[in-house]
């Protein structure tokens, strides 16, 4: 089985832009509501998720329900 999508890296756009360079899909959020917001609005072709360490705070536990591989960015 094969599953195709795209990387995201989710968090202050300070810590996840550099990303873009690789062809990841940047989605800034500055604080726990926008946070929350973007994981919400993630594309179901999502397949790997790059979290700050702020973002994940933020998801908690949300984290764990998700169809997608996450991963969190040491500090």
């Amino acid at each position: 089985m094969s599953r195709h999508g795209v990387v995201v890296a989710l968090g202050e756009e300070e810590r996840v832009q550099g990303f873009a360079l690789a062809g990841v899909r940047v989605v800034p959020a500055q604080d726990g509501t926008s946070v929350l917001e973007a994981w919400r609005e993630l594309a179901p072709d999502a397949v790997v998720v790059i979290l700050t360490r702020k973002a994940a705070q933020a998801l908690g536990t949300r984290v764990r329900d998700s169809a997608a591989l996450t991963v969190v960015l040491p500090r």
